[in-house]
């Protein structure tokens, strides 16, 4: 099985303490001003999946949807995780230019890149 970069970054990041994870964490370092990126699991809620959406609209804050919950909670060594900031520029600049690599290789089909409101 091929390592997947982004998850071994949010792996990192976590490792680094540069990651706020669950819904309460990240919308509370979304309005603090530390989120750099938030990222939100596929199989997450619509009204989640909106409610950051919008969130990060307001607070000119990057996010994508990435994976499952189980999957990113793994990569952070936790329980399942909807959703995650993360609060290092460095760590959320190799994410998003994994993730806008792949799209335009077209690696991943399935994944929607900017959540649907």
């Amino acid at each position: 099985m091929k390592q997947d970069k982004i998850l071994s970054i949010i792996g990192l990041a976590t490792r680094a303490g540069k990651t706020a994870s669950g819904e309460f964490c990240t919308e509370r370092e979304v309005k603090a001003g530390k989120a750099r990126l938030v990222i939100v699991a596929e199989d997450a809620s619509s009204n989640t999946k909106k409610k950051f959406q919008n969130m990060c609209d307001f607070y000119q804050v990057p996010i994508r949807c990435y994976n499952e919950k189980e999957v990113l909670g793994h990569a952070m060594g936790k329980e399942l995780r909807a959703s995650l900031a993360i609060l290092d520029e460095g760590f959320a600049g190799s994410i998003l230019k994994q993730l806008d690599t792949r799209e335009r290789l077209g690696c991943i089909e399935e994944v929607a890149f900017v959540c649907q409101k």
